[in-house]
């Protein structure tokens, strides 16, 4: 309950500088926010739960031991987003350099929910197959940036910084990308739109 309180009146910035200070409540609160959806996150580009998990205890075994160097955080969930994405590429590079890598090893499994991203009027089951094997159709990195821009709710700077690329680029991967699952959807006989549509 203290916990909770302290939190209310604290913006993200506020509860990094008070983590960097090592004030009691921080660690646990920025841990218990964003232990989950790092999971769920972490899963899309492995099904090795146990890799996910070992990555995020080193995250924050690095976050604890490194607090005090530790540079400014106005988003902490991006924060820990880009740098837990960078280390977890890392570790599935290191158990796949055995085998030639290629630009699909590390990228999201898009997995769209009707309720949440899509609305379409045929049987629930034979659209989200068919928009599974539109997703298929796209690059790598279009897949990821759409995964980011509407399943995560990022706007493009956000993207553009999870994938440390250009903000124009972020833009054309998710035009691209949206442009690539409108035609398919329309050449398989659906019709396609997007809650977000008005923010795309």
């Amino acid at each position: 309950m203290m916990i909770e309180k302290t939190v209310e009146t604290k913006c993200d910035k506020d509860v990094w500088q008070d983590f960097k200070r090592e004030k009691s409540y921080a660690l646990s609160y920025i841990y218990h926010q964003n232990i989950d959806f790092l999971f769920a996150y972490g899963k899309k580009f492995t099904s090795d739960e146990e890799l996910v998990l070992d990555v995020i205890q080193d995250l924050f075994c690095y976050l604890i031991e490194k607090r005090k160097q530790l540079g400014k955080a106005e988003n902490i969930r991006m924060y820990l987003l880009k740098a837990f994405r960078r280390r977890l590429q890392k570790e599935i590079g290191k158990r796949h350099r055995e085998r030639e890598l290629n630009n699909d090893l590390a990228i999201p499994t898009l997995e769209f929910t009707i309720e949440e991203e899509v609305i379409l009027e045929e049987e629930v089951e034979e659209k989200q197959n068919e928009i599974r094997r539109g997703l298929k159709k796209m690059k790598s990195q279009q897949q990821e940036a759409l995964y980011y821009r509407f399943s995560c709710g990022m706007d493009y700077e956000q993207v553009s910084g999870v994938m440390e690329i250009s903000v124009v680029l972020a833009r054309q991967l998710v035009s691209r990308g949206v442009n690539v699952l409108r035609k398919h959807m329309k050449e398989s006989g659906f019709i396609f739109f997007l809650f977000n549509w008005k923010k795309f």
